[in-house]
């Protein structure tokens, strides 16, 4: 991902809207959707990925159609801030597949994790997984009962 500065323009937000509706569209059919020659749309894409706005196309899974029942939104507390440590959780993080996002977070706790996973005992284990060894200063979760509102599309803020 790069920084290079890079101004949506009205056809690029309408392309990040249907990409992010429907990423498995052709750049034909996008094309079509937008008014845009297939080439066209090629090359407004290349910019998107090279400003680091369009960082790749994926599909949304419903958990639940996996057997994945519960999420777990777990709040972590540290007294160490360096980056040393910070990059030893994160790689922990990243061995646990059930840690589908964590964020450094303000306020009273410092970390929050987004955990995915089977039951109870699914989330046992990444418990025990995440908090060996790491010496937190304190960790809880807070369980979902119902997702109401997902995978909402990005729009970028109006400026004028």
């Amino acid at each position: 991902m790069t920084t290079k500065k890079y101004k949506l323009d009205e056809i690029d937000n309408r392309l990040v809207a249907v990409l992010q509706e429907d990423a498995g569209l052709s750049q034909r059919a996008l094309g079509e959707r937008i008014g845009l020659s297939q080439n066209a749309i090629w090359r407004r894409m290349q910019n998107l990925a090279e400003a680091g706005i369009l960082g790749g196309i994926g599909a949304r899974i419903d958990p639940a159609a996996l057997g994945l029942d519960l999420t777990v939104f777990v709040l972590v507390r540290t007294r160490q801030h360096d980056a040393k440590w910070s990059a030893r959780l994160k790689h922990r993080a990243e061995s646990i597949p059930e840690i589908v996002e964590m964020h450094r977070v303000g306020g009273e706790w410092d970390y929050l994790l987004k955990v995915v996973t089977t039951g109870m005992a699914g989330y046992d284990r990444v418990y025990q997984a995440l908090t060996s060894d790491l010496g937190f200063e304190a960790v809880t979760g807070i369980f979902s009962m119902e997702t109401m509102l997902a995978n909402r599309p990005l729009r970028a803020p109006h400026r004028d």
